[in-house]
């Protein structure tokens, strides 16, 4: 495939085997019986976990021809060397450190395909719920528990000012001013959620809104954006309310945004 073709269906199956076969090596691990884990050190049950899930990611996405891989455990990639890439793989091993910790399944395996800045394919698989979360451009976005059936997703109609607001919250990271922004709505139930799971929640329907005002990194977030989008949704720039691009600058760093299935006078508010 090259950058003027459309992303095939047997591309998007191929990195859905990847995710879950990322997820069975994690899940080893965090199943073991000596699994104990206060800090991310060099020999933990999370770093083992991470590194193993790496390991088979990059293996398997580097057969696939497709591009380089940027993975959280090997970004240390060059900006000048980076900054040339027009496509090339976005990959989490494994996202939602404190899930893992926690021990509560809310942790999850991203990996996208970024092209031109833009997260056009995205795989989002939760090893212990045998839950995936998956889209394309120009495809639709699915989620599958377990054996089942592919399910088409899409982002919720947006509710009128006096509708109950389903808005998410990270369960872990949840900041002053996601505090301070929820209460522009009369009525609004949070909903706390771990890792990219949250970015699939608005895909899927089950919530309106997901802020994310605190920092997060560009593989935190490019494959669940991927889903959001092909869901109908958006991942938008909290400042510019443009949509949220990667590989554009030296910094692997987010900007504040807001996920949506679009922007509502009653909590967009351009100054």
């Amino acid at each position: 495939m090259n950058m003027d073709e459309s992303i095939s269906i047997s591309v998007l199956e191929a990195v859905n085997k990847i995710s879950r076969e990322a997820g069975s090596a994690i899940l080893e691990i965090y199943q073991s019986a000596d699994f104990a884990v206060e800090y991310k050190d060099d020999d933990s049950p999370l770093t083992r976990a991470d590194r193993a899930a790496h390991r088979v990611i990059v293996d398997a996405l580097e057969t696939l021809g497709l591009g380089p891989v940027l993975s959280e455990e090997d970004a240390n990639i060059p900006w000048g060397e980076r900054q040339a890439w027009t496509q090339y793989w976005l990959v989490d091993p494994l996202d939602g450190t404190k899930e893992f910790i926690k021990r509560n399944g809310e942790f999850t395996v991203n990996i996208a395909l970024i092209r031109n800045g833009e997260p056009v394919l995205g795989s989002v698989y939760a090893p212990d719920k045998s839950l995936i979360f998956y889209g394309a451009l120009g495809m639709g976005a699915f989620k599958q528990e377990g054996e089942g059936e592919p399910q088409p997703i899409k982002v919720a109609e947006v509710p009128d000012a006096s509708a109950e607001w389903k808005i998410v919250g990270s369960r872990s990271h949840q900041s002053d001013e996601f505090r301070e922004f929820v209460k522009q709505f009369p009525n609004s139930d949070i909903v706390s959620m771990g890792s990219s799971l949250k970015l699939c929640l608005v895909a899927d329907g089950s919530a309106d809104l997901y802020p994310r005002l605190g920092l997060t990194s560009e593989w935190d977030t490019a494959a669940a954006q991927a889903v959001v989008e092909a869901a109908g949704g958006q991942v938008l720039n909290w400042e510019t309310l443009e949509p949220l691009r990667y590989n554009t600058k030296e910094s692997v760093l987010n900007p504040f945004f807001i996920v949506c299935s679009q922007p509502s006078s009653l909590w967009y508010h351009k100054d």
